[in-house]
């Protein structure tokens, strides 16, 4: 698992390209799937029901992974007042399924990597520590109770009331996220807040992958 981290930072990132995609599709997917189970189609009536990357991936969210670190897809449609159950509570589920697929996709690399990684395969190796890793980030990142990320409508499914002010700031949510990068706030934020978090999980993972190889 270390051995990624050591890696040139364009290797990094291309050994994480494969697990971002996967991450990034899996997750609009989850979101679009949730929505339609609640009684929403307006993902799967635009097209975005589909694990076909090219319906999710921002071109500029994907080259900023490069450039910036980080980066995003397209957001699914969903219009809440279609859904079948509360509003809050629906959304607040919609919106937890796209982090919640991320880990689900990070235990599944490294139950992968835990049986198969003993075979000597480097690139496979480095590609599944790859998506162990960015899909722990997404997951982690979209938590944060920032519009327009997972983690402000879940804080909104959460809080008593009907909380207009966090759907006020939902509309400059991209031009939040713009700040905070271009102030350096966002690095902050990784540095202390989200990097901890990730390294603890990408520990754990590294421990399970070691007593599935050991058994």
């Amino acid at each position: 698992m270390n051995y990624l981290l050591s890696l040139p930072i364009w290797g990094y990132l291309i050994y994480r390209l494969p697990g971002f995609i996967i991450g990034l599709t899996c997750h609009e997917y989850a979101h679009g799937w949730m929505a339609n189970y609640l009684g929403d189609s307006t993902a799967r009536y635009n097209g975005r029901l589909t694990l076909n990357p090219v319906a999710h991936l921002d071109p500029i969210g994907l080259l900023m992974l490069f450039f910036a670190g980080f980066g995003w897809a397209k957001p699914v449609p969903v219009n809440p007042y279609n859904l079948q159950v509360n509003i809050k509570q629906g959304m607040l589920l919609v919106a937890l399924a796209g982090p919640a697929t991320n880990l689900f996709i990070a235990l599944a690399a490294t139950l992968i990597l835990g049986v198969f990684g003993g075979l000597g395969f480097t690139y496979f190796n480095l590609i599944m520590q790859g998506t162990i890793h960015i899909n722990i980030i997404l997951a982690i990142f979209n938590l944060i109770p920032i519009p327009p990320l997972d983690g402000s409508r879940i804080l909104a499914g959460l809080l008593p009331g009907e909380n207009a002010w966090l759907d006020s700031l939902e509309q400059y949510g991209f031009i939040i996220l713009i700040v905070l990068v271009f102030t350096g706030a966002l690095r902050y934020i990784f540095t202390y807040l989200i990097d901890p978090v990730v390294e603890s999980f990408f520990g754990l993972a590294n421990t399970i992958i070691t007593m599935l190889q050991l058994w």
